[in-house]
């Protein structure tokens, strides 16, 4: 399939999903009478968080670009709100900010003598130079006191929502970029919800009842299976990927997508919120609904490149 076939077919997945979706919970709320409200919530929030990305992806490279640098700032915002690293050391987050934007002009800037475009060899080593940013700031400021605690939330708001969704920015540049992004996409989020349908159905037992106490280990075990099945279902739109690739990117999304989600679950836990912000309907914040990807996009970026699959050829 070519790119335009490949986007065609996700545009007529997703919007046959939504409208399933929306007929059982009709039924569910005017035939039985169910009390779906909250799901209402966050269907009408995909509503508006699918259609936003599919027009990222279908506007091309820079337009994406531009789009992940929006997510990246505004989760960072909402982390650095919510831990009070924006009072505690303002200058701390000027430097994650400039970072972040940095990150997308990097991602955007031709090599010279390459033949795909984007310093990726100096997105690599930037966590070096922008964490002894970090530490210099309370150094030139002569400030200590409280500074540990500024300086460890400054260096994780950048690896975390800078650096690694800095990876779906230079997964852009890709040839193979439609189809990697749009599967590692519906398949993090596709992942979610059968965690979610899984523990509904069978969970019982706790997986971490301390830093999310709504997972279960039947939804953990769930979420795996399913991330394992998909790359075989969609192996026809995952161009070069062979049957170890599809095994590592199962392995990759089921466990990857959890951890990413249980760690800002645990930070939720620690500081004593529910939401990151009251951004989307039913969702919480922008980083409670792209937490799963902030490391599988990393993970899948460079197994990817790794075998040659993202960057035929370099």
């Amino acid at each position: 399939m070519n790119d335009a076939q490949i986007l065609r077919f996700y545009v007529t997945l997703i919007v046959s999903l939504l409208a399933f979706a929306g007929i059982v919970l009709l039924l569910l709320d005017k035939a039985l009478h169910k009390n779906v409200r909250s799901i209402w919530n966050i269907y009408r929030g995909w509503l508006f968080i699918i259609p936003s990305f599919l027009a990222l992806v279908w506007l091309g490279r820079v337009a994406f670009v531009a789009g992940i640098l929006a997510i990246s700032v505004r989760t960072f915002y909402e982390f650095s709100r919510a831990t009070a690293l924006n009072t505690s050391n303002a200058w701390i987050t000027r430097v994650v900010y400039a970072s972040i934007i940095f990150i997308a002009l990097l991602a955007l800037i031709r090599v010279p003598d390459s033949h795909y475009p984007g310093w990726y060899g100096l997105f690599a080593v930037l966590p070096a130079y922008v964490i002894a940013l970090i530490l210099l700031v309370p150094i030139w400021q002569n400030r200590y006191q409280g500074q540990l605690q500024a300086v460890a939330l400054g260096t994780m708001g950048f690896l975390y929502f800078g650096w690694m969704l800095g990876h779906l920015s230079f997964m852009a540049n890709s040839p193979r970029f439609l189809p990697y992004v749009l599967y590692l996409v519906f398949a993090t989020q596709i992942g979610d919800i059968s965690a979610y349908t899984s523990g509904k159905l069978f969970g019982k037992r706790k997986l971490r009842s301390n830093i999310s106490p709504n997972k279960t280990v039947a939804g953990s075990l769930g979420q795996l299976a399913v991330a394992l099945l998909l790359p075989w279902v969609f192996r026809p739109l995952l161009p070069a990927l062979e049957p170890l690739h599809l095994w590592l990117t199962g392995l990759i999304l089921g466990i990857a997508g959890q951890l990413g989600d249980l760690s800002i679950s645990l930070i939720k836990r620690d500081i004593g919120i529910k939401d990151m912000s009251a951004l989307i309907p039913g969702h919480g914040g922008l980083l409670d609904r792209v937490d799963s990807l902030i490391l599988t996009a990393p993970l899948f970026f460079h197994m990817t490149r790794y075998f040659g699959l993202l960057f035929p050829g370099s």
